[in-house]
């Protein structure tokens, strides 16, 4: 999990015919509760029992031209908007407690992160709706505020080499959003995203692969009487060890909303979005005590494809400390009991 990132808030809108019709983009702002290239590496791999904190730089870009339309309030109701930049920096910082009682033969984890950060956005050939007036022109936010709080839920299994992972995640808003700005880091609604995951790791070739994927319902956005529709996502990572404290690899994602948005601000249709991304990762495992380890991963995605989505490309640098491997508990994985 990690904070995600809100572009431009959505409206009820209607096209007019200053311009001839584009696609729109899909969700608020054309950008989801979910941000694609959360999991990575390790997802499902069971860890040591007790408290562990992480700390997560994001640095995210998005760029839509003026070829495609997106939908945003921005102190105007119901605008259409052609063209968009945005740019987000955000430290999530969070904390996990992982339970030395086994859970349905597995092992449970329960995490709590927020952040704070920055949110520019720009805009360009802006058209209202509703009420028959147009404005031209271009607009610009720069905001420093806090996301949502978020929590999430696991359970993990292990079999040797088999790693599995169940999640449950989501939202509690912050009171930060501000459907007039288009700089928002919150969301002004809550959302609920669930799924599942693998992870296939081998400590004698260094051959490591995960994968998860999941669903996310967000619920209604009462300023703006808009409701994104379901999301699909999916994200993996490959990594191989080439020593003992190093791997390297490959991550990406996938993500595709499956049903229309709705309510009565969705004037425009459903703009169901899709977006497939990859990049490149390295992590290093930092022995730091007898009782403590660290682990800092730094890896990048590009979209390679997008569909009603603003082109993105992001940054992640995760730096984690927690409870070092109990050489006794090592032989002693946890195995799945029916």
């Amino acid at each position: 999990m990690t904070g995600h990132m809100r572009s431009a808030a959505l409206a009820s809108a209607l096209m007019v015919t200053a311009f001839p019709p584009q696609p729109a983009l899909a969700a608020a702002g054309g950008v989801s509760f979910w941000l694609p290239g959360i999991f990575g590496s390790f997802a499902a791999v069971p860890v040591t029992p007790g408290w562990a904190y992480s700390t997560i730089y994001i640095h995210l870009s998005d760029k839509a031209g003026t070829g495609q339309n997106f939908v945003t309030s921005g102190g105007i109701p119901g605008s259409v908007t052609a063209g968009l930049n945005a740019h987000a920096d955000v430290l999530a910082m969070g904390i996990t407690y992982t339970s030395p009682t086994p859970v349905l033969g597995g092992q449970a984890g329960f995490s709590v992160l927020t952040a704070p950060g920055n949110i520019a956005a720009g805009i360009d050939a802006t058209l209202t709706g509703p009420r028959g007036n147009t404005i031209s022109g271009s607009a610009t936010d720069n905001r420093t505020t806090l996301t949502d709080v978020f929590y999430q839920g696991t359970l993990k299994w292990n079999q040797g080499v088999h790693n599995e992972l169940i999640y449950i995640t989501g939202n509690i808003p912050s009171g930060t959003y501000d459907s007039s700005r288009l700089a928002n880091l919150s969301f002004g609604f809550p959302a609920i995203d669930a799924g599942a995951g693998y992870t296939y790791l081998d400590p004698k070739t260094g051959h490591e692969f995960s994968v998860v994927g999941g669903l996310t319902y967000s619920f209604m956005n009462g300023a703006l009487q808009y409701q994104n529709g379901i999301d699909f996502h999916l994200d993996w990572a490959a990594s191989q060890f080439v020593s003992k404290n190093v791997h390297v690899g490959l991550a990406g994602y996938y993500f595709q909303q499956i049903t229309d948005d709705s309510g009565p601000g969705a004037k425009l249709g459903g703009f169901r979005g899709m977006s497939v991304g990859i990049g490149p990762q390295i992590g290093f495992m930092i022995p730091m005590s007898d009782d403590y380890q660290g682990y800092l991963n730094i890896r990048g995605y590009k979209d390679l494809e997008t569909e009603n989505r603003p082109n993105s490309w992001s940054t992640w640098v995760t730096f984690s400390v927690s409870p070092g491997a109990r050489a006794a508990a090592a032989t002693k994985p946890i195995v799945r009991k029916y």
